[in-house]
């Protein structure tokens, strides 16, 4: 039960830092808010690199297991 609590938790916490960022340049570009625009896309910068890190470390780039050579 906590392993799949977990799981979901981080789901919903890499959902969050997508989806804020992500709305909040949509709405900024119906408004033509110049300066807010530039502010949610440092919010995009920042939040989308520990994501694209963790994506690399933990499914693009795997260990090998003992014996196999990637």
């Amino acid at each position: 039960m906590r392993r799949e609590t977990g799981w979901v938790f981080a789901l919903m916490t890499l959902a969050a830092a997508v989806l804020a960022p992500a709305a909040g340049l949509v709405v900024a570009q119906v408004e033509n808010r110049r300066k807010v625009r530039a502010r949610f896309l440092v919010m995009a910068t920042v939040s989308g690199g520990p994501i694209l890190l963790f994506l690399f470390l933990a499914v693009l780039y795997p260990e090998c297991p003992d014996g196999y050579h990637c």
